[in-house]
């Protein structure tokens, strides 16, 4: 069989992108690896309807909805290659096995590389996030920490005390210049020069390299992203240098560099939200929709 779209994600992006799909009655084949990126956390928040939710519920029942249309097939494989074969496109999952469509969605998402600090990891998507808008709320306004792991720190230090009374840990990664050091004295943001040793504890408490803890509701970081896939790079997709690593570049319709490839959620768009993901995976099943009709 070939189908009219292989959706390669199962997340919020790719499933989204099926649902349009699957309504306009085309052949949809979705192959997913089963590793959400928000699977750390135990809530989503800011995504309408599901404020609060837990975010597997939302992708389960999100996949249950997709599935009950006659056109979609579900494989639950990591898709290991992709090549161009007679006009379509051919992948390659883990157990061999191969399946051909005609046009393409890469809903493949990105991985995050948190900072070696000891403890980071541990506390990943439960005290420690790198999106305000995602998990500050329920902060409940008590003292955030913001890690410096790039020039972004800045950013998110500036941006967290509508949150929480925010302290900036500089940790030997930056140093704020003269404007930038009036700007976070504006908003109140502290910044703390000795370096960190470790965070953990009953919350997301840092202790310094003197041995001093300083207790706090949250901490923010910033992740450097890798592609979750290398199948963009396989077909040849051009990328995008974006604020924490390459994306995959994308035009107005979604459609990636390579004719018959499109992208969508984390891997397209610099922006790690649910409701963006959906957002962005309804824009592109409905543009997919279009290229088979007008390509």
């Amino acid at each position: 069989m070939v189908y009219d779209v292989i959706i390669v994600g199962g997340s919020y992006s790719g499933i989204s992108a099926g649902l349009q799909l699957a309504r306009a009655r085309r052949k949809v084949l979705v192959i997913d690896a089963g590793q959400r990126r928000n699977r750390f956390a135990h809530s989503s928040h800011g995504f309408l309807g599901q404020d609060g939710r837990n975010p597997g519920t939302i992708a389960s029942e999100a996949r249950a909805q997709l599935q009950a249309y006659p056109t979609v097939e579900w494989l639950s494989q990591p898709a290991i290659q992709a090549r161009s074969d007679d006009g379509g496109y051919v992948i390659t999952v883990a157990n061999g096995e191969q399946f051909a469509a005609r046009h393409l969605i890469l809903a493949t998402g990105v991985v995050d590389e948190l900072p070696e600090v000891p403890g980071l990891s541990e506390s990943w998507g439960q005290r420690v996030f790198h999106c305000p808008y995602c998990h500050g709320y329920e902060l409940d306004g008590g003292p955030i920490g913001v890690l410096a792991a790039s020039p972004i720190a800045i950013h998110q230090a500036l941006m967290l005390p509508d949150w929480g009374p925010t302290t900036l840990f500089l940790n030997e990664i930056l140093e704020p210049d003269a404007d930038q050091l009036a700007k976070l004295a504006r908003r109140g943001v502290a910044v703390e020069r000795e370096p960190v040793l470790s965070v953990g504890g009953e919350q997301a408490d840092v202790t310094l390299a003197s041995g001093r803890v300083i207790k706090l509701a949250g901490l923010f970081t910033q992740p450097r992203t890798r592609m979750g896939s290398p199948l963009a790079a396989q077909l040849g997709c051009e990328f995008e240098a974006g604020p924490t690593g390459e994306f995959i570049k994308v035009d107005a319709m979604r459609q990636t560099s390579v004719s018959g490839v499109f992208a969508c959620g984390d891997a397209a768009i610099a922006a790690g939200n649910v409701a963006i993901a959906v957002g962005d995976g309804a824009r592109t099943g409905g543009a997919v929709h279009q290229s088979l009709i007008f390509r």
